[in-house]
């Protein structure tokens, strides 16, 4: 023991003589270990340090702190963009929980190859496993692998893939409820889908045609519950319309100018939903899609993306369905998630019934999240500001290198001060090069913010990508395989790790 203490005594000894002869120092490693001793640092030599500014002084604080796992049992998998440590990331409830954000709503904005789809697809599965029901909109196939893995995997039970097509088109019934009961923001809702379909983007709704619509909707489901032998449905609506409420508009003693309503004019327009009608299978549908026992659903929507009058109308039905099975899950995590598809609200009438949504996910445990890549539509849309970002409290940006002449209208828009500019041009520009990641920034609240990296094993790549080459060369595998998809990832996984060596 006396030994061991004239040992240390002696190092002590030796250290603090190297501190002091600075003008021969040469024992810089001895010196510096001592100093940084837990109550040593005023031994550290005053001609070892310098004085700097701090803006150069915090660069070299990033080799020195690494980002922190959420303490949420709830979240996702991400890797620190520095060091490839993995990382447990909570952007739902514990921002929440501590006041940094007061909604679970997403706005993601990336071009065309930033990897936008490669992360909702990470995000997405990461929420589903973990007990969220899910349903995407989507304009481009890019949750098709997942889906199907999804739906091997629970032997078809779940992975829902619905497809538009002239063959086989996606039908609804939006006033259907099983239990007869219309709240007030389901009546709200299915009048919005009137006036969508009644009127076209650039037509203004006056508050008496909104009101009329509102109570023509309140009279029909009214005599519906009456009469249960009514089938409810857009024709029954039709004929209701057409015939008793038309009559008893002639009828009231303070008369309404079709100038104010004109209701002709209304079931002129909506007569192609009708019984007979080119679109009459739409609103019509005897067989109700069940969103309550799938948690993993897909509408696949490409192929009407340009038909300007089924696209709004199909897209606020998926949407509105999504929100009515939402009401009788209690406690359930729910996710809705509107690709390019959210042009189709983006018209001035869509505005209340944007808010409206945005409202009720939020009550109803569930988050929205709208994904985009054009930064000209989200700059020239009034509404995507005022009833999708301003009510989105997580905020999603990918590489935005190709914006880069724009980024200073997109920093306006989203409110991005310029700490976090920085971050989001940082970006991708010193990936490390043997490492396959690309970078993402995620802001909350507007108070935090970091960049991660989104890196995979070889079958999750396999499962999310939306390379046309590599989706076909999975596909033709599992076709080989007997339709196992799952086997076919795996085979071209281990493939690639074996090229590699």
């Amino acid at each position: 023991m006396l030994l061991l203490c004239g040992i240390v005594l002696g190092m002590a000894s030796m250290a603090m003589q190297s501190c002091s002869e600075a003008a021969r120092d040469d024992r810089p490693a001895l010196c510096g270990n001592w100093a940084a001793m837990p109550g040593n640092a005023a031994d550290f030599p005053a001609e070892e340090s310098f004085y700097t500014f701090t803006e150069q002084a915090v660069c070299l604080f990033t080799e020195e702190t690494n980002y922190r796992s959420s303490l949420s049992p709830f979240g996702i998998k991400m890797v620190d963009r520095l060091t490839g440590k993995p990382l447990h990331l909570d952007i739902s409830d514990l921002p929440m929980k501590r006041g940094v954000t007061t909604n679970r709503n997403k706005f993601v904005l990336g071009p065309s190859g930033s990897g936008k789809s490669f992360f909702m697809n990470h995000l997405v599965r990461q929420y589903y496993e973990q007990g969220t029901h899910v349903v995407l909109v989507d304009t481009g196939n890019s949750y098709q692998g997942l889906c199907e893995m999804i739906r091997r995997k629970t032997h078809g039970e779940d992975g829902v893939y619905f497809t538009y097509t002239e063959e086989k088109p996606i039908s609804f019934n939006p006033f259907y409820t099983d239990d007869y009961v219309f709240d007030v923001e389901k009546k709200d809702s299915i009048k919005t889908l009137l006036l969508t379909l009644w009127k076209s983007e650039d037509d203004k709704v006056t508050k008496t045609e909104s009101g009329e619509l509102g109570s023509a909707v309140n009279a029909y489901i009214e005599r519906i519950r009456a009469d249960r032998s009514i089938t409810p449905s857009f024709n029954t609506f039709y004929e209701y319309m057409r015939d008793d409420y038309r009559r008893e508009l002639a009828e009231r003693e303070i008369k309404v100018e079709k100038s104010d309503f004109n209701i002709d004019n209304m079931l002129t327009t909506m007569r192609q939903y009708y019984r007979g009608g080119r679109y009459d299978f739409l609103l019509n549908s005897t067989e109700n899609i069940d969103l309550l026992g799938k948690r993993f659903i897909v509408f696949e929507i490409d192929s009407i993306k340009e038909n300007r009058e089924l696209f709004p109308v199909v897209t606020i039905i998926i949407m509105e369905a999504f929100i009515n099975k939402m009401r009788r899950l209690k406690g359930v995590r729910k996710q809705l998630i509107v690709e390019e598809a959210w042009k189709a609200l983006s018209s001035a009438n869509m505005a209340e019934y944007l808010r409206y949504m945005y409202k009720t996910v939020r009550k109803y445990y569930g988050e929205a999240i709208v994904v985009t890549q054009e930064v000209d539509d989200i700059i020239s849309s009034p509404v995507v500001k005022e009833s999708i970002i301003n009510n989105s409290d997580c905020k999603i940006l990918l590489d935005q290198r190709k914006y880069m002449n724009k980024f200073d209208q997109i920093q306006a828009l989203l409110g991005l001060t310029e700490k976090e500019k920085s971050q989001i041009l940082s970006i991708n520009m010193a990936n490390h090069p043997s490492r396959l990641y690309k970078e993402v920034w995620i802001g909350l609240g507007g108070t935090q913010s970091a960049v991660y990296a989104t890196e995979v094993s070889a079958e999750e790549y396999l499962a999310y990508t939306t390379e046309e080459t590599e989706k076909v060369e999975v596909y033709r595998l599992a076709e080989q395989l007997g339709g196992d998809i799952e086997a076919a990832i795996r085979q071209l996984a281990e493939k690639r790790r074996t090229s590699k060596t």
